[in-house]
């Protein structure tokens, strides 16, 4: 008799692990709660979906700053190269942008939701969906797990695959059930919050309304701690928003804003400092500008930062700096012109704090991924339970690293619970 796999959540996650388990041999059912596969996928890279980054394993895991080396195994047996090449097999080609960025080439997420439907209907999973799961009675009889809907519907199960997400986007379905089954398993849930989020600049800061919309493709920021010492610095592309910053440099330095507000009380004066001219040293930026100085001595200082950055960014530092920018250069001060670079290169903006979960792209903590197998997402702590995706201890920088390690961790909980 075939061994029968119950993989509990839609998403990428659980749509890979259902794959998987029904090519390893099972009768594999997966069961979403929501009215169709895959909603929170097709929300992801603006509606793009960045599904992978065409790096190495070893590369990946620099990017996954949420227990990463725990994927050593896993992006060796299902990596970016395997991605693309599932893709591939359902007639959905990959291009790569920017940062190795991997999106479909029609730039339409339902292409890549298409793909996991091609695979689950050719390995014949069983789809059943509006079915949520109330509990599991684990090991209830003759070793078989039992999961009991809301409906009433019990289902047996050999396995059983936990791939319901974290609590990021909940409009999408993803509100955390898995966490109560993990603990009934006898599992530790660490800390949960949310990560790669944007960032609230402090209300009492200066007015960002004149540089809303604004972005930059290639931006430095630091994050500072309340005494003063760079954490960690980030090359991205930044984005302001009406309430702060926003885009992937902002998503990421979110991670380490938000370690350090659960480190100590004390972290209360977190800043960003922004370097909007990276590939610049600041005393070559202050000759070339005191060279624009003498040589055009009548030049308005107004036309002349432009030069520097974006018109719109360098017009607000100048009033942030109290600089009337209707001076011409011949009547700037050398002090102030040096004050003007120094603050393309430092310019400190105050965060208040990170936005909720509602905003969020990824769920920090979870599962704890000491009770898990890594080479097969098995549990530790309970026979034929399985687990993948965001509702594990793991989470990533955006660029399609956190997609990755859906994927991948789905592979090897499927692979190994269908075998």
């Amino acid at each position: 008799m075939k061994k029968h796999v119950v993989v509990i959540g839609g998403g990428p996650a659980g749509m890979t692990a259902a794959i998987f388990a029904a090519r390893a041999g099972a009768t594999v059912t997966l069961l979403e709660k929501g009215t169709s596969l895959g909603r929170k996928l097709l929300l992801t890279g603006g509606g793009r979906c960045n599904i992978t980054n065409h790096k190495l394993p070893n590369e990946l895991i620099t990017q996954i700053p949420g227990n990463g080396k725990f994927l050593y195994s896993a992006l060796s047996q299902f990596g970016a190269q395997d991605i693309i090449h599932f893709f591939h097999k359902a007639g959905i080609e990959l291009k790569e942008e920017a940062h190795g960025r991997m999106f479909p080439k029609d730039d339409q997420a339902t292409s890549i939701l298409q793909g996991f439907l091609f695979h689950l209907k050719k390995n014949h999973v069983q789809i059943q969906t509006n079915c949520a799961v109330q509990t599991i009675h684990f090991l209830a009889k003759n070793g078989w797990h039992h999961v009991e809907c809301i409906d009433g519907k019990i289902m047996q199960a050999n396995a059983v695959i936990l791939a319901t997400g974290g609590q990021t986007l909940p409009k999408t379905g993803s509100s955390g059930d898995g966490y109560p089954w993990a603990k009934l398993a006898g599992h530790t849930i660490t800390n949960l919050y949310p990560t790669e989020v944007p960032l609230q600049v402090s209300k009492n800061f200066m007015n960002l309304n004149r540089v809303q919309g604004l972005t930059f493709p290639d931006i430095s920021i630091t994050v500072i701690n309340s005494k003063g010492k760079a954490i960690k610095e980030i090359r991205h592309d930044l984005l302001f928003t009406h309430f702060g910053l926003s885009g992937p440099a902002a998503l990421r330095a979110a991670t380490y804003v938000q370690a350090l507000r659960q480190k100590r009380d004390s972290e209360k004066s977190i800043s960003l400092q922004l370097d909007v001219c990276p590939d610049s040293y600041e005393t070559e930026l202050y000759q070339k500008l005191l060279t624009l100085k003498k040589q055009s001595p009548q030049k308005s200082l107004k036309s002349t930062v432009g030069m520097f950055t974006q018109e719109r960014y360098a017009l607000f530092l100048l009033d942030f700096l109290k600089i009337s920018n209707t001076l011409k250069l011949a009547e700037c001060k050398n002090e102030t012109l040096q004050k003007f670079i120094h603050a393309l290169k430092a310019f400190l903006i105050p965060i208040d704090k990170t936005l909720g979960f509602e905003k969020a792209f990824v769920t920090g903590g979870g599962v704890s991924v000491k009770e898990i197998n890594p080479k097969t997402m098995a549990s530790k702590k309970m026979p034929g339970l399985y687990f993948c995706g965001e509702l594990l201890d793991i989470h990533a920088h955006t660029g399609g690293y956190n997609l990755t390690a859906a994927m991948s961790t789905g592979f090897c909980a499927g692979n190994h619970a269908g075998a």
